[in-house]
């Protein structure tokens, strides 16, 4: 054979090896292909792989109380009635009432806290005042702080839409007691004692009136 011919043959053999081996390789490609991107194209945006849900937990309510709990349900009933409420807002103005009630009560300052009291809190509280002023007692009493302050329960009337929310204060403060004569009877001026009460303030929602009052204390 001639050998031009051969060496023809020969590369025409390899040339079929390579594109059988190419395509045990590659595979095959068969249906709809997309067309290139150009690398100047710009990025397609992603697709998010979750979905935005709206109505999601108000975190208001369950950054105070427990999810799920009877006070969070509460607190949701009061809210859909007043969206204006706030939880956090409310207790910040307890923490805030609750010093200025005390130390108001303390010094027997009964005309400064009158309008945050409801009647029968006040009723108590002048005729404690009464009764010490009657023995010739005196208090100094100085505020701390609040070392703990949680709510602890809530009820709303849809009836009269009257809410009433109950908080658990722990309070620090100094307090002596001084007879007529300016003797200390009760207590140490430099030590710090701390008080545990539980305080109810009720409003009547959905009213010109914003203001909170104190009804019921305990402990």
């Amino acid at each position: 054979m001639n050998s031009p011919i051969l060496q023809l043959l020969v590369l025409a053999g390899i040339a079929v090896f390579l594109i059988l081996r190419l395509r045990n390789v590659l595979g095959t490609r068969e249906g709809f292909e997309k067309p290139a991107v150009p690398r100047d194209a710009p990025e397609p945006a992603r697709k998010r792989g979750f979905e935005v849900i709206e109505g999601g937990p108000d975190h208001d309510i369950i950054d105070n109380v427990e999810p799920d709990s009877e006070a969070a349900k509460t607190l949701a009933a009061m809210k859909r009635v007043e969206p204006s409420f706030n939880v956090a807002e409310f207790l910040q103005g307890a923490r805030y009432a609750y010093e200025m009630i005390l130390m108001g009560f303390e010094r027997g300052d009964m005309d400064s806290i009158k309008p945050f009291l409801a009647d029968d809190v006040y009723d108590t509280f002048a005729e404690v005042v009464a009764v010490r002023e009657q023995q010739g007692l005196s208090i100094e009493a100085e505020f701390i702080g609040i070392r703990e302050m949680t709510l602890s329960h809530a009820t709303f009337d849809k009836d009269s839409n009257l809410a009433e929310v109950s908080v658990k204060f722990v309070g620090e403060l100094t307090s002596v007691v001084r007879d007529s004569n300016g003797e200390i009877v009760e207590g140490k001026p430099n030590e710090i004692k701390r008080q545990k009460d539980i305080w109810t303030f009720a409003r009547v929602l959905g009213t010109d009136d914003p203001n909170w009052q104190l009804v019921a204390t305990g402990e």
